[in-house]
Formats: C-alpha cells, structure tokens, sequence
C-alpha cells in the first residue's frame, strides 16, 4: 500500500497529538459479556486521504471502517473478517476487510456518491435503502469462509450489524459508531464500541446494557480531546467494572504492493497484452481496496511481457 500524504498541517498535528488508534476488549458479567473499544481518528484520516471521499462518504465508509476493527474481536490469529452491504441506495455498496491483526481496508461502490441535493445530515438511511448485509469469516485452515447475511432493515451500519448478530448468529449485540467532524468538515475524532453476549448472559444484564448503550454519545469527540478507547470504555461502563482483557492496534492497511502488481499484469492473456501495449502509457492501475496507485511505463510492461512468454 502507499498512504497518500495528508496535507492538512493542522489536521496532522491534531492526529499525532491524540493517543495511537487501538482496539481495547473487556469482560463484565463473569465474562459472559464482551465489549470492544475501537479509537480510530488516525485509521479514518488516512482512509479518506486514499479514497479522496468527500463527507458523506468519508462518514459512510469511516464507519464500516470502525465497524471491521471492531469485528475482528470475534476472530483471532491470521483470521480476518469481511462486511458486504448491497443495496439499492446511491452508495450501491460497501466492502470492508478487517484482520485480527488489526489492519482494515476496504472500498464503496460508488466513490463519489451521486446526490440529488446538498447534505441537510448525516442520517444515512436514505443513501442505502433495501439491500442486505453479509458478514464473512474467512479462518486460517478452513477452506470453506462463513458467511450469513440480512437484509437492512434500518439504512444504518451500527443498527444493521445489531440486526445481522440477532438475527445470523442468535447472538443479542449492540454497536455504537462516532465520527467527529470539526467545523471544517475535517475528521477530528473517530471511534465505536461492540458489545456481545457470550454463552451464559443473564438477561436481565442484557437488558441493563442495552440502556445504558442507548445513552452513548460524544465518543468521537471524547477522542478528539485525547481520552482513549480503553479510558471511554471503561467511565461508559463503570457500573460493570469491566476487566481489561486485550489491547491490539489498528490501522488503514493493505497488502497490494507493486510487485503483486506486476505478477498480475504478467499472467494477463496474450489479447489483453496487446490492448495495453497499443494503449497510453504511463499504465496506472489502482487497488480498489486502499486506493493505492502503481504506474507503469512502456519499457517495464514491455520487460514484463517478454519476461512471461
């Protein structure tokens, strides 16, 4: 991957002066409750920067963002963890790959998403309509990834993932996505929390939680102003006295490199060379999943070419 330069001066300053981007896990309930602490200002900048998203955008897939390094508490190792939204809305589409690692990527369908009007808010009901969510577990050793889907059923990332874990996995969830923009329409604070019943939940502690996470709110800016994830996390639930149980970075990461690139571009088929050799040079190809662009001059397609006939 490149990262792509963040040219706001001030704006960099704001991110280096926040604490790194993490992802922070708890246990309450004798550990028949997880909660999953996301902090992300840092991920969600240098997202934008690639994919060069407007607001609306930036919101959009900022939060499937957050949403993937929260995910990724439920897998472990060199697993990773895939959220697809299909729909009928302008935005058309989002997919988000998330490792247990804690790196993210992903793309929109539509980048920018065609309005009919100027932004009046953030409610983002209107920009998927119907469609369905899929949620994709991709394990290390398994040849055949997991996958179960829903149909949106509220136009709001945060809301439909609670819908996909009742519905998919029988398993209640809630999730709480903030993205903090400053007057300027910058990303000044990002972050979200995931909170999941492990075998055992008592249901009356559900219910208390699902409460307590109704009054969520000011996470993004609560980052903005240097608290971290695991400092939120554990003042929203004090009452549980939650038990740390992990802390792992994340990050806006991908694995497309230059070299890949040119293994690609050698197992083109003899047609398609052709096309690309009587085409305009420099060849820029883009990955999709992070934005990154690789050019190609004549000279090296040629090399390549000759290099695999």
């Amino acid at each position: 991957m490149i990262p792509a330069a963040i040219e706001d001066m001030e704006l960099r300053e704001h991110i280096a002066s926040l604490p790194a981007d993490g992802r922070e896990v708890f246990l309450i309930a004798d550990d028949t409750v997880r909660i999953s602490s996301v902090s992300a200002t840092a991920m969600v900048n240098q997202m934008r920067a690639n994919h060069r998203t407007g607001l609306m955008e930036t919101y959009i897939l900022g939060q499937a963002y957050i949403a993937g390094a929260l995910l990724t508490s439920t897998v472990k190792g060199n697993d990773r963890i895939r959220m697809d939204i299909e729909c009928g809305g302008p935005v058309k589409g989002l997919s988000v790959e998330a490792w247990a690692s804690g790196a993210v990527r992903g793309y929109l369908y539509r980048n920018p998403i065609p309005l009919d009007s100027p932004l009046e808010s953030l409610d983002t009901s209107p920009m998927f309509g119907p469609g369905f969510l899929t949620v994709t577990r991709i394990l290390e050793g398994s040849r055949i990834p997991f996958s179960g889907q829903v149909m949106l059923g509220h136009g709001s990332i945060a809301k439909d993932l609670a819908l996909y874990f009742q519905e998919s996995e029988q398993t209640p969830s809630l999730f709480y996505l903030s993205i903090s923009f400053d007057k300027a329409g910058r990303v000044w604070g990002a972050g979200g929390i995931f909170i999941q019943a492990m075998p055992g939940a008592d249901e009356g502690t559900l219910s208390s939680l699902q409460e307590e996470a109704g009054k969520l709110k000011g996470m993004g800016k609560a980052l903005s102003c240097g608290m971290t994830a695991r400092e939120y996390a554990e003042q929203a639930f004090s009452a549980y006295s939650p038990c740390h149980a992990g802390h792992t970075p994340v990050g806006f990461s991908c694995p497309c490199s230059r070299e890949g690139f040119r293994e690609y571009l050698g197992s083109l088929p003899e047609a398609e060379r052709k096309g690309i050799e009587e085409g305009s040079f420099p060849l820029v190809l883009e990955c999709f999943n992070c934005g990154s662009e690789y050019g190609f001059g004549k000279e090296e397609i040629e090399s390549i070419f000759r290099e695999e006939r």
